[in-house]
């Protein structure tokens, strides 16, 4: 499903009124207060902070993010309940979103300063899909879907706790009321799910009764007379998808295989959903296999139909980039990436995200002549992996288990077993994630042959004619090493295990090197570099997601049982960096249940499962 562009909101501002939307002909909430009319419609109206106490994880639902108070309201009612649940995510979709100055100028009077400022800090480029925005240490999430509500709510996984109806008049923004969108909301409510609003609309208030909600009035806030609440109480239990269904609904614990940028992802993200983690690797550290290279780039894509691709890799970088932003790791920020294919005037850039530059603009950031456009990201950049692998473990509190290996898994009651050469039992858990590279191929059974193990020879240069301003991808790439040096690469040679370096492959880094600095020829160097291997499926994207049950396969990805207690994030190709952090939140997701950081679409994009399910439909089976 391809996105539209988002339209930022108009957004005017008054002195002696709320803000107001020359385009809906209507302001952003009431006179009286826009955190007070929240609190009382929203937070009260869904019987909070009560009704989260003592859960694990609480989830809201809203329509229409607008400016942003109803999810600070919630958050300030979280922060302040000594009863409030573990976690808190809070899920908006919202078609018109503020530019980040305009959301800055809403707040500037909030009576929630440090929240709201919060808030602005980590706002998001305004790029079509959903966003993850972590506060407190992971334990509060905004999932911001950004794009058409009646696109977005079909494309959630989430089961909602509280449905927050929000939104311009329904006079004016018909769209955000009507029986179709209440039809897509009531999909991810579960009987005793609630739902408020301010409005009292009559076709509203049929509506959600026919969709089997219990509706009554209630007293309204400030110059309203009455609002709307409801309570999800459908005749008959509504039937989940079997991949809606969490994968290890019970686990307290998790064993991650892999110590690498894979597995220190899923090890941070499901600490954040409150499991205690046990690291194993064959190595005898972190990060010593494809993760050890000594640096890499990370950064989005950019094509015209804005494809399951591009969607996933920026979904990805922009979580990589609030990732580092939260963990404090320095890096070098800012990337050009050089366009041979198009002319400057066909590419089109999205502010915050991604740059179009001529090649005379690109050359002064790079500190050479260019003879391309290029794609400037100022949220990617270049970083040491095995510095961030290091940090996200640090960050996880996971326990670590280096220089064991495991030969293979067993099922158990309850979970799962480590078995090593012997058979001996290494660990066991409920939960059990495979987060390694190439040499894990053994236990991916028949996902291992969907994949391919490709080496990469990267070469360093420590005494470079032409060190790159930033660092710099296209036929090739450099990075700086911040002492004169440069690092350049890579080869890519499908099946070849060869761990020696070549003198043939630094030729073509150094070739490559020469192209990107300008250079008449290839500078002479001594050979110098580091070989390591990539993991790929055939379509480039990665492996996040259950394995099938035993028995039938079934037709779609969505309706196939999955094996309990165990989840592979695996196939990072030559984008462990840049995929790390939301392949680790999604892997995280699916084990515990909790709301998907990615659109339906996206999830079947990299489904382990999805080669398998495609050989079936070839085969008529």
């Amino acid at each position: 499903m391809t996105r539209a562009p988002i339209t930022p909101a108009r957004v005017v501002f008054q002195d002696d009124a709320p803000p107001f939307a020359p385009d809906f002909g209507d302001v952003y909430h009431a006179r009286a207060g826009a955190l007070s009319q929240a609190r009382h419609v929203f937070v009260a109206g869904n019987g909070l902070p009560g009704r989260w106490q003592g859960r694990e994880r609480f989830v809201v639902l809203e329509t229409g993010f607008g400016l942003g108070n109803n999810f600070l309201a919630t958050w300030a009612a979280w922060r302040q309940d000594p009863a409030r649940c573990e976690r808190l995510v809070f899920v908006s979709v919202e078609k018109h979103p503020l530019r980040a100055d305009d959301l800055a100028r809403a707040h500037a009077a909030s009576p929630l300063p440090e929240l709201a400022a919060r808030l602005i800090e980590r706002w998001p480029p305004l790029t079509p899909g959903l966003h993850t925005l972590s506060f407190e240490g992971g334990r509060v999430e905004l999932l911001l879907g950004l794009g058409d509500a009646r696109e977005l709510l079909r494309e959630l996984v989430l089961q909602a706790d509280a449905l927050y109806l929000d939104g311009f008049a329904p006079q004016r923004n018909p769209e955000l009321w009507d029986e179709w969108l209440l039809k897509s909301l009531a999909r991810h409510a579960a009987p005793g799910t609630t739902a408020a609003t301010w409005s009292i609309n009559r076709p509203m208030r049929r509506a959600l009764a026919s969709l089997g909600f219990e509706v009554e009035l209630a007293p309204g806030f400030a110059d309203k007379p009455e609002m709307t609440v409801a309570r999800f109480a459908p005749r008959h239990q509504p039937q989940r998808p079997a991949a809606r269904e969490p994968l290890a609904p019970a686990a307290k614990r998790a064993v991650i295989l892999g110590a690498g940028l894979a597995g220190a992802a899923c090890a941070l993200a499901l600490s954040r959903q409150g499991l205690a983690c046990t690291v194993v690797d064959a190595l005898p550290g972190p990060a010593q296999a494809s993760s050890g290279n000594p640096a890499g780039l990370f950064h989005g894509t950019v094509n015209p139909d804005d494809g399951p691709h591009a969607r996933f890799n920026r979904a990805a970088a922009l979580a990589t980039q609030g990732l580092l932003a939260e963990l404090g790791l320095p890096h070098q920020r800012g990337l050009l990436r050089l366009e041979t294919r198009l002319p400057l005037s066909k590419m089109q850039g999205v502010p915050g995200y991604v740059q179009a530059l001529s090649a005379d603009e690109a050359s002064r950031m790079a500190d050479t002549d260019l003879r391309h456009p290029a794609w400037f990201y100022p949220g990617g950049g270049a970083l040491d992996p095995a510095a961030y692998t290091r940090a996200m473990l640090a960050a996880s509190g996971a326990t670590l288990r280096m220089a064991t290996p495991v030969a293979a898994l067993r099922e158990a009651p309850g979970g799962w077993q480590l078995l090593d050469a012997g058979g001996g039992v290494i660990d066991e858990a409920a939960l059990v994630v495979l987060a390694g590279g190439h040499g894990q191929l053994p236990l991916l059974g028949e996902l291992a042959g969907d994949l391919v193990v490709q080496r990469g020879q990267l070469s360093h240069l420590a005494d470079a004619p032409w060190c790159p301003g930033l660092p710099i991808a296209g036929d090739g790439y450099a990075i700086a090493d911040g002492r004169g040096g440069v690092w350049c690469g890579a080869t890519a040679q499908d099946g070849d295990l060869d761990r020696a370096l070549r003198e043939a492959d630094q030729s073509g880094n150094l070739m490559r090197y020469a192209r990107l600095a300008g250079l008449a020829a290839a500078p002479q160097a001594p050979l110098a570099g580091r070989v390591g291997w990539r993991l790929i499926a055939a379509d480039r994207l990665p492996l996040i997601g259950g394995l099938a049950a035993p028995g039938p396969r079934a037709e779609q990805l969505r309706l196939q049982p999955r094996r309990p207690g165990l989840v592979v994030c695996t196939a990072f190709a030559s984008r462990g960096i840049g995929w790390a952090a939301l392949a680790g939140r999604l892997a995280a997701a699916l084990a515990v249940g909790s709301p998907r950081p990615l659109e339906a679409e996206l999830l079947d994009a990299v489904d382990p499962l999805r080669f398998a399910l495609r050989r079936q439909r070839r085969s008529g089976a």
